[in-house]
């Protein structure tokens, strides 16, 4: 799971999967704004067959790329 995470926020950003740590501060870092968020949350639905409903989605369960591996895990529990 965590893999694809980095390669989903990889292609998003722009930037090289070694590039991306569990503890990334992906909007601190610049690499997420408000509209990339919104592809993110689509893509994150795609690929683990989850449903996230951004308008209650605290941006602090995907700031960084382990609080997103654990909302997935959560939401498919």
């Amino acid at each position: 799971m965590e893999q694809k995470i980095t390669e989903i926020l990889a292609e998003l950003c722009g930037a090289e999967p070694e590039e991306i740590e569990p503890e990334l501060e992906l909007f601190e870092e610049g690499l997420l704004d408000s509209f990339a968020a919104i592809q993110l949350v689509m893509e994150l639905e795609e690929a683990f067959g989850v449903s996230l409903d951004m308008a209650s989605l605290p941006r602090e369960r995907i700031a960084t790329p382990a609080a997103i591996a654990a909302l997935i895990r959560e939401k498919q529990a």
